[in-house]
Formats: C-alpha cells, structure tokens, sequence
C-alpha cells in the first residue's frame, strides 16, 4: 500500500485545516492518510524535511491565496529529495486558470484535483494505485505530453452521506488551542463578482444530526473555538434557528461558536430570539457589509439592503450577547477615496466590536478578475493578487487608506482605549475616518509602522499626535486615556505611561481621607472595606479632568487573587486640603 501525505501551510498555528481531513476521512478504510499541518512562517527546509522522513508515495496540498507561492517553494525543494513522489495539489487557488498552473508547475506537480475533492481524489489514488489509467477519474487536470489535460467533475458527492472528519485520534490533543473550522453546508445563493463562492451556484446541506453528533463530540473533547465556514449560515431561516437553539441548549462552558451571516436577510424575531435565549459570548457574528455604495454593489452583483442591515447589526448590539465582526474592502469598482470614506463612516457608525478594513484581491475565476480592464484595475501578478489600483483610486489613495487600517486595528478592534476613542470621533474630529487617517498618517511618518509597540507605547504615541494639533483639551483626553489605561490593566500597572503628578505626600493624604470616609468613593468602594495595607497595595490613585471640565480623583483597586481592575471616581473638593 503506498504512503499517502495530506499537507496544508497554515496562516497561523492555531488554524486548522478542514479540507484535508475530509480527503482523509473521505478515502478511508481504503487508504490511510497521514496528516501534516505547518504554517507558512516555517522555514521551508524544516517542511521539506519533516516530509521527507514520512516516506510518502502521494502527497497532496491543500492551497489557498495566503500559501501558494510557500506551498510551491516547498514542492520544488521536494521534488529534488523526493524526485518519484507523486504531488497532487488541490483548494481554491488552483482549481481556477488551470491552464496557467500545468503551464507554472510542469515537472513539479502531477495532478490538480479541480474543486469538491473527496470523489476525486479517492478516484485518482484508485489509479494511482492501479493501471494508472487518469481518464477514469473525472475531476483532475494533468500534463500529457506537455498538453493539458482537463477532465472537468461529473456530480456533486451527496453531503448527508460524508464520514465525520472530526474523529482522527491525533488531532484531539490539540482541539482547546486551535480553532476548529466545521461546515453545514456548501455553496452560495448569491454572485458577488469578487468572491470564489459565486461561482459554485446552489447550497448544498449536510445531514443536520450527523453535525449535531460531531459538534457534541468536539465539545466534548475540549474545543474551545469553533467557526463555521458556511458562506451563508442564516440562508435558512428554520435550519439556523435550529442550530441556533442546539447550540444554546447543548454548549459547554468556554465554547464560542462564530458564523458568516448576512444581515439584511435576518428577520427581527431571530434577533429578539438571540437577545432573550443566547447566553452572552456564546456567538460571534462576522458580516461581511464591503460598501455601502450602491452603484458600487450593482457594478458587483452585490443585492444589500444596507437599512435592514443596520437594523440587524443595531438590535444584536443592542442586545450585548453577540459580538460583530463587519467587513469592508477598499478598492470596489467605483468606489473612489471619498466614496470609501463615507462607507467607513457609515459602518463606523454602528460601532461594531471589530471593523476589518481589507483591501480588494482579483481572485483568479471571479467576475471581477474576468473584466478587470472595464474599470482599469491594476494588481499584483501573484498571490494575493492585491489591487494596486483602478480608474477611481490610485495607488497614493490605497496606501493612505493602508494608513487607516494600521491604526484602526491597533486602537478599535483591540479595544484598548475605548472611552478615549469614542471621544475623539464624535468629539474632536470631523468624521470617525478623519481621525483614524490623520493619526494614520502621522503614525507612518514617524516611522511606526516598521518597530513594534508595547501598551505603554500606544499611549504614549496617540498623546504625541493629539498634542502636536494644537486644537484639543488635552487635559479631558488624558483624563480618558488615564481610566482607559487603568480599567484595561491586569494587576496594578508598576510605571504608568504619564507623567505622575501627584506626590506621595498628596496620595497619603488621600488614603487617609478614604480610611476615614470611605462614602466619599462611592458605595462599591465602602463595600471592599479596604485596610490602610490593602488600599496601599491594591490601588492607584490619579487626577483626571472629566469631560464636564470637573476635576477628580480615580482610585483603581487590582483584585489580588484575579487581578481584576475596579474603578472608583470622585471629585477633588470631597477631599479636604
């Protein structure tokens, strides 16, 4: 029996690659494959040579935009220590511009397995093993002769019949610190001409108790985070509340379950569902709204009703169990810098958790990479084929808009400062983009894109760039980020970011007034019944100016046994001087 290999590089670590273990599910007990996971950070040595020493006979890739080019690098390396080794390459980076792939990979790649790859796969390692005759196997693309030969799939395998492959005893180890990616269906209703999923027409479903049992059994056996990559999870109302309402029932504690929905289509008694039933965390929602520009959305066969949208995203943030995940992508046809910046304030607006700005990649096979001269797209040659331009945005236009996405990420999506942030946008700045771009802009022209940044430093530098405008109260913006800052903090901060104004004699002071009176903190603190050690040694006292223009004290208590931050305001003439 020969030795079959299935390998993927990773983005991360704690990714893990579903498509490889439905091959191996798929092909057993007739084959065994063994499972080899990296990431594309390895050094492409220590794969070829972890490789190496399995001994394959066959080994197939699985290949996406973010490996490609590592994934080929590795195979040109195998194919010098390993020059019999059968590779065979899969995903959906290869199964579009077939023709340019035989032509890039002659001498280096076999077989690409266009596509659903269970069927064929099983098919071409039945050859493999037998007369080797590849015009039985439909699904594969080769070079014959240094022709290319391209055997298109016949059906689409039935989804409700598909082993589990969430059984393999090699990967329960590692199920609490990666993230398990699960599927319920396949396919997509929708055409959007600059995603893959347009492509395959229809959904397909898999046996819904057959994911229940496989859910149960991940749960079970420690997985922690698990994300369903259904292009579409609420494209069935009835089949989503059924889940719904299994996952609610049937979680364990610590799980988190995260889906693609689309928004527009979520009916409100879903959402009210949610908002009563879902226990907090339990689900997170990734959106994908990519323009609020209607005529950007026609020119992409993208059908979005942004109002009903925005009801969806509000009453779910309303609810504050679930949190959203909302995309965007710069760079739609179009869609030219001000258009785009009124796109980012539109979704801004309802203050999402988490807000991705990505930038727009011609996906081989798409609408979009198909007529990209109508709108004069300029993009890079190999993965991930990112735009370096088009007829409205210019190259200068998509690296300011890289400069908002910079600091987006640092100051929104991790949510270090969120008092302070919310301030500036609604306060201090034109438009939540006006802040981000000017901030982004003045982080890049200090050079702090290319060194690397502790919390303090993010402090530190917002403070700089915010001074140097010469326009703000700085006093209230460094009151927020003094209770951002301490509100975030995990145990009590040894050498805050600011400049400490207050002597140790004040502080004492302070403290003994509090001994005293504790009912000036308020009456949460009374309840902490501080000793003069403890209030000494738990707590941080600082001045801030509120946003009113009042002057306080903020007194943070640090929980001993947890580390957990409590904040205490009052104002200064509570206290006697």
């Amino acid at each position: 029996m020969k030795k079959v290999v299935l390998s993927t590089l990773n983005a991360k670590y704690i990714h893990t690659n579903l498509a490889i273990r439905c091959l191996k599910a798929y092909i057993q007990p007739h084959y065994d494959a063994e499972l080899a996971e990296y990431t594309i950070k390895d050094p492409v040595l220590n794969i070829a040579t972890d490789l190496f020493s399995k001994k394959p006979d066959v080994i197939g890739f699985s290949c996406y935009i973010w490996n490609i080019e590592e994934t080929i690098t590795v195979i040109q390396v195998l194919k010098k220590i390993l020059p019999e080794v059968k590779i065979v390459l899969g995903g959906p980076e290869v199964t579009y511009d077939v023709p340019y792939w035989l032509d890039r990979l002659e001498g280096e790649v076999d077989f690409i397995v266009l596509g659903e790859g269970e069927e064929t796969f099983k098919q071409l390692l039945d050859e493999i093993h037998g007369d080797e005759n590849w015009s039985n196997v439909h699904g594969i693309a080769y070079l014959d002769n240094s022709k290319p030969v391209i055997k298109p799939q016949q059906n689409k395998i039935d989804l409700r019949n598909v082993p589990s492959p969430f059984r393999f005893e090699e990967d329960l180890p590692q199920l609490s610190k990666r993230v398990t990616y699960i599927e319920t269906s396949r396919g997509c209703p929708f055409r959007c001409q600059f995603c893959l999923s347009s492509i395959e027409v229809g959904v397909r479903y898999f046996d819904r108790e057959k994911v229940k049992e496989d859910i149960r059994f991940l749960m079970e056996h420690g997985a922690k985070t698990i994300k369903f990559v259904d292009r579409t999870f609420n494209i069935s109302r009835s089949y989503a509340m059924e889940m719904f309402q299994f996952l609610i029932d049937e979680h364990l504690p610590g799980t988190v379950f995260q889906f693609e929905i689309t928004a527009d289509i979520m009916r409100p008694e879903v959402i009210e569902f949610l908002n009563q039933e879902a226990p907090p965390g339990l689900f997170r929602f990734e959106i994908g709204v990519q323009s609020t520009n209607d005529e950007t959305n026609d020119l992409v066969m993208r059908k979005q009703n942004y109002k009903k949208l925005t009801r969806t995203v509000t009453m779910v943030k309303d609810g504050g169990k679930i949190d959203q995940h909302l995309d965007l992508i710069a760079g739609l046809p179009e869609e030219d810098y001000h258009s785009f910046r009124k796109t980012f304030n539109d979704v801004f607006e309802l203050r999402p958790e988490e807000l991705q700005l990505g930038f727009l990649k011609m996906l081989r096979g798409t609408g979009l990479r198909i007529r990209a001269n109508d709108h004069q797209y300029i993009y890079m040659d190999h993965s991930p084929y990112e735009i370096l331009g088009n007829n409205v945005l210019s190259f200068d236009d998509i690296l300011r808009i890289k400069q908002v996405e910079d600091v987006l990420e640092k100051y929104w999506n991790d949510h270090r400062m969120d008092q302070t942030i919310e301030h500036l946008v609604t306060n201090c700045f034109e438009t939540p983009f006006d802040f981000f771009q000017q901030f982004g802009s003045y982080w890049e022209s200090r050079g702090w894109s290319r060194i690397g940044h502790q919390l303090e430093d993010l402090y530190k530098r917002l403070y700089e760039f915010l001074s140097t405008q010469g326009k703000h109260d700085m006093r209230v913006i460094e009151g927020l980020m003094k209770l951002d800052y301490l509100s975030n903090q995990k145990y009590k901060p040894r050498k805050p970011w600011w400049e400490i104004e207050m002597t140790k004699e004040d502080r004492s002071s302070v403290y003994q007034e509090l001994l005293k009176s504790p009912q000036i903190a308020g009456e949460e603190f009374m309840i902490l019944n501080l000793t003069e050690k403890e209030i000494y040694k738990h707590t941080l006292l600082e001045t801030i100016v509120s946003p009113d223009g009042g002057n306080q004290y903020v007194l943070a208590y640090y929980e001993p046994a947890d580390g957990r931050s409590s904040l205490f305001l009052f104002d200064r003439q509570c206290i006697p001087h």
